[in-house]
């Protein structure tokens, strides 16, 4: 009967100091939040922590466990004289144990085993004054750095709300308007015919692979209504509705068509077959370019339309001069054969801005070497001729042979013949360098002689070519000029097209 009154008095003791502790706070035994008492270890500074404490939540770095009596008890003198550990000896212990970093505690309250073990999250409160500074730059930085992309971010929009300005062309109605796709658009030639038939308010669909051709000369005509640009190899078939195609699509520079000399190949006869087909298909006229190197090393001089060439089949240049002749072949096959409208314009050597500074040809050579006070160098004896056209007259001649009714081969180019040597002199002289002229080894197969006959060109389609070789040749020079000074992407050098005005003042 004792043991079970023992038992009993135990049991209420048990339950006594459970009510007077308190119940189990965030999973913590035995303990709870002191929200009644006010007064903390430390005074009035410590009060306004504890204040500011409780508006932030119940965080683990303010977590107080309270083994005191909520109204306050203090320790009784016996338990002092006695030697017992109170509620302010575990506080001591406890701010012991403790970081120098921790906020003081209030009084009566320690922080229990089970809280000790617990994981302690870092607060503002645990860093020292250098890491509270580090931390104030850091965010400053970070914040700069969210302001400056906002403001990019805003420049940009603006920006695009910008309409942008392009040259003023002509305006057709829908009857006049032709739809022209010109393949290799975006290459020296291609991206001057693109001017020109822009400027005369057609629309105009570029095709190219971007192989020797460049988006950046055409993007002055980026976002006009008028105007398409599609990445696309002609060697795959292309299905898209146009009125006249101009195919300029190849390789044109030896250093260029002998990179990939079956490429060069298939370009110039699948994707001559593949514009021929589309042309038959949608019912348009086709502009095949051929070249002057159809003719080889001519024992013909000058060469007219009707000399059938000396070329080597299997030599280097042959990718080039054999694909051009086979596209020839296979425009009046189609003619024959489908009865497609096809013209073929035999172009000889061409220069103006825009061309390739590393193209290997004679004008771009000479001038970059010039300009850079190397010295120039000629393949051969310097001997050898070749006739010169700026790409404007070729672009002139182009048109107007697609807009004649004429089908045969005609031969664009200037017939004022000049030697290698004189070439460069000219040059030399007119970008003012003191450049020597060095002679290198002649390059197999190269054309001796070549000068065009361009009889038919002036009757049939009534052309001939009208810029002086110094203005074609300052132009270019002052192209290749910016092109040099160029340091970063941001300086472009961008050849604006000239007005319809200006071009028929010429």
């Amino acid at each position: 009967m004792k043991q079970f009154l023992a038992f009993g008095v135990t049991i209420v003791l048990v339950i006594c100091l459970y009510k007077s502790w308190g119940s189990p706070t965030n999973g913590v035994s035995h303990y709870a939040y002191d929200d009644g008492d006010s007064s903390v270890i430390g005074g009035e500074d410590n009060a306004a922590i504890d204040q500011e404490h409780r508006r932030a939540g119940p965080s683990p770095e303010r977590l107080v466990l309270s083994v005191a009596d909520r109204s306050g008890q203090k320790q009784q003198p016996n338990d002092a004289a006695a030697g017992r550990p109170g509620p302010l000896d575990d506080v001591e212990l406890v701010l012991a144990q403790s970081k120098p970093q921790r906020p003081p505690l209030r009084k009566g309250a320690f922080v229990a085993g089970s809280a000790q073990k617990r994981h302690h999250v870092p607060s503002l409160n645990d860093l020292g004054p250098d890491d509270l500074d580090r931390e104030s730059r850091l965010n400053e930085l970070h914040e700069a750095k969210r302001q400056i992309l906002e403001l990019e971010r805003k420049i940009q929009e603006l920006e695009g709300r910008i309409p942008r300005k392009y040259p003023d062309v002509t305006f057709l109605n829908y009857k006049n308007r032709k739809r022209i796709l010109i393949t290799g658009g975006a290459g020296f030639v291609g991206s001057h015919l693109v001017d020109y038939l822009m400027m005369q308010g057609h629309e105009v669909i570029v095709a190219d692979n971007f192989f020797t051709g460049r988006k950046r000369n055409v993007e002055h005509w980026l976002g006009h209504e008028n105007f398409e640009l599609i990445h696309h190899d002609i060697v795959n078939p292309l299905f898209i509705e146009v009125d006249e195609i101009y195919h300029l699509a190849s390789p044109a520079s030896p250093p260029h068509y002998m990179y990939n000399p079956v490429k060069t190949i298939k370009t110039n006869t699948l994707g001559t077959i593949n514009v021929l087909g589309l042309a038959k298909r949608v019912g348009a006229k086709v502009l095949i370019a051929s070249t002057s190197e159809v003719y080889g090393d001519p024992d013909v001089h000058p060469q007219p339309e009707t000399y059938w060439g000396h070329v080597n089949p299997i030599g280097p240049r042959a990718c080039y001069d054999e694909g051009k002749r086979v596209s020839e072949t296979l425009s009046y096959a189609y003619a024959k054969q489908e009865k497609v409208n096809v013209r073929v314009a035999r172009i000889f050597n061409t220069y103006g801005p825009r061309m390739h500074m590393n193209d290997g040809r004679v004008v771009s050579n000479f001038i970059i070497q010039a300009l850079q006070n190397q010295s120039i160098t000629i393949y051969g004896s310097g001997r050898q001729t070749r006739s010169f056209q700026y790409v404007s007259d070729l672009v002139d001649g182009l048109v107007s042979l697609m807009a004649s009714n004429y089908t045969q081969p005609v031969n664009l180019g200037n017939p004022v013949e000049r030697t290698i040597q004189d070439f460069a002199e000219i040059i030399r002289d007119l970008v003012g360098c003191k450049s020597k002229i060095i002679e290198l080894p002649a390059v197999e197969d190269d054309p001796q002689r070549r000068k065009p006959d361009i009889s038919r060109a002036k009757k049939y389609i009534n052309w001939e070519p009208r810029v002086p070789l110094q203005e074609g040749l300052m132009k270019t020079i002052d192209y290749f000029r910016k092109e040099l000074a160029r340091s970063n992407h941001s300086q472009r050098n961008i050849f604006v097209p000239e007005t319809t005005e200006f071009r028929s003042l010429l």
